[in-house]
């Protein structure tokens, strides 16, 4: 098979069985390779869809700049779809992200601008920032500027609902009773929950969420608070998004890093895939969601990137030690 540029290669990722937590909980755990996307994540959907969705629009004329406020990952997806597709972009983040993500950025060709992590009130998080950048870009660049706006921008749910969600339903062939995964903007969940439960509607929707994120107070008690922090990246907001609106949501779980992070360090010991910490969280949530439903049922979840953009982190026992986590003895070794 031959394609013709790089963003015709973003989709159609291979589930793959996750072999001890499926023995674990008599389910069948399958895991979404996204990580396989060519910008290493899931957020390739998103970037794809967000930059698809303005080309049709008109926002985005040719030669066009593209501004993103990210934890990295859209980041990257929207450099290197910009760079294929004749566009220029512009990533804000917070210096609190990986060095690894940070230097991938720097190496891709982002106008990469590193901010202060601040809470989402401020008017100096990144979030704000992008919006603020993108509005004066948008006067001065020749061929104007847009603001991706992932997190209310519902084109991101649109794509995974046509890509991510059908793929599903068709690689399980139907036969996927539970769907479950971590929100960083919502439109993974949102959009698959709503492919999935156009199919049948009996199909289990699971949010998996990290300490320090609001959304599992908000779906179990109606609140939007939370308590402690998480050293998963790109996940666990304390916000309602536009595309988090759409989600139908049936069961939530809060996952401590305490929790998660075995699964991944055991995936990589044991099966050979080395995976960040939103997969670690994703994989939590399914064996939650798995031992509520029993034995005998197909769930699956996102594996959102490679492990190996944090490796200063969540693979550092030094590291993990100082966030009061433990670390397997192999790493250390």
């Amino acid at each position: 098979m031959t394609f013709n540029s790089m963003p015709e290669l973003i989709g159609n990722t291979p589930l793959i069985k996750l072999q001890q937590v499926s023995e674990l909980t008599g389910c069948t755990i399958l895991g979404k390779a996204e990580f396989l996307n060519p910008g290493g994540s899931v957020k390739d959907r998103t970037a794809l869809g967000i930059i698809r969705a303005a080309e049709r629009d008109g926002s985005l004329r040719p030669g066009g700049t593209i501004v993103e406020g990210t934890a990295g990952n859209t980041g990257i997806g929207l450099t290197l779809i910009a760079n294929a597709l004749g566009y220029k972009s512009v990533v804000v983040m917070p210096h609190s992200q990986s060095r690894e993500k940070i230097e991938l950025l720097d190496l891709y060709g982002a106008d990469l601008r590193l901010v202060h992590a601040t809470g989402y009130s401020d008017p100096n998080h990144y979030i704000h920032t992008a919006r603020r950048l993108a509005e004066s870009l948008s006067e001065t660049e020749p061929n104007g500027a847009i603001w991706a706006r992932q997190f209310d921008n519902t084109a991101n749910a649109d794509i995974h609902e046509t890509t991510t969600g059908q793929e599903i339903w068709t690689q399980t062939d139907g036969k996927v009773d539970g769907f479950i995964c971590a929100v960083g903007t919502g439109g993974t969940l949102a959009g698959v929950s709503r492919a999935l439960k156009a199919h049948n509607k009996d199909i289990r929707i699971g949010l998996a969420d990290p300490q320090g994120s609001a959304l599992y107070n908000y779906y179990t008690h109606g609140e939007l608070s939370g308590e402690g922090r998480s050293l998963a990246e790109g996940i666990g907001i304390s916000l309602m998004t536009d595309n988090l609106r759409l989600a139908d949501v049936d069961n939530a779980y809060q996952i401590s890093d305490a929790e998660a992070l075995p699964y991944v360090f055991d995936l990589l010991r044991h099966e050979g895939l080395c995976l960040g910490g939103s997969s670690a969280v994703n994989i939590a949530g399914a064996v939650n969601l798995a031992r509520e439903m029993g034995p005998g049922h197909t769930i699956v979840t996102i594996l959102c990137d490679y492990g190996d953009r944090y490796k200063s982190k969540l693979y550092n026992p030094v590291y993990l030690e100082n966030m009061g986590l433990p670390a397997p003895d192999w790493m250390r070794n």
